[in-house]
């Protein structure tokens, strides 16, 4: 076993490396995301897998349009050791609150291989019309 299991996580290289991850996201920032990957990188979810930089950023791109913002409001598990963080966290975005889960592969500080998914999601609700417009 590489990693002492009672060791504080705040020790682990890994540990440094899902703080980075959850800023660069919350910034909205995919060019620092980048620096987390390997450029021959995989990410994958239940829906898409991307292989290599393009398309992981690509991807990283079209996901935080589409959320608007995002803010980690939990870390509510987290392992780690020298050659890999795993994570369940609750994030909060435009589109609602979501509970995910992420898996990294790490060499040399880099992901090599990530998986990623949403374990439960809570849609944020209707805002109230403009006044002027009618609902069906």
């Amino acid at each position: 076993m590489d990693a002492n299991p009672t060791a504080p996580a705040d020790r682990l290289p890994a540990n440094a490396f899902y703080r980075r991850q959850i800023a660069f996201l919350e910034a909205g920032d995919v060019d620092g995301l980048m620096t987390q990957y390997h450029p021959d990188a995989v990410m994958a979810t239940t829906d898409v897998t991307n292989r290599g930089g393009d398309a992981i950023r690509a991807y990283m791109t079209g996901y935080l349009d589409t959320l608007g913002f995002l803010r980690v409001e939990s870390t509510d598990k987290f392992t780690a050791a020298s050659d890999f963080v795993l994570f369940e966290a609750t994030a909060r975005s435009d589109l609602g609150l979501a509970r995910v889960y992420d898996v990294f592969v790490l060499r040399d500080d880099k992901a090599t291989h990530h998986f990623a998914g949403v374990l439960s999601f809570e849609p944020t609700p209707n805002q109230e019309p403009n006044a002027g417009e009618t609902t069906a």
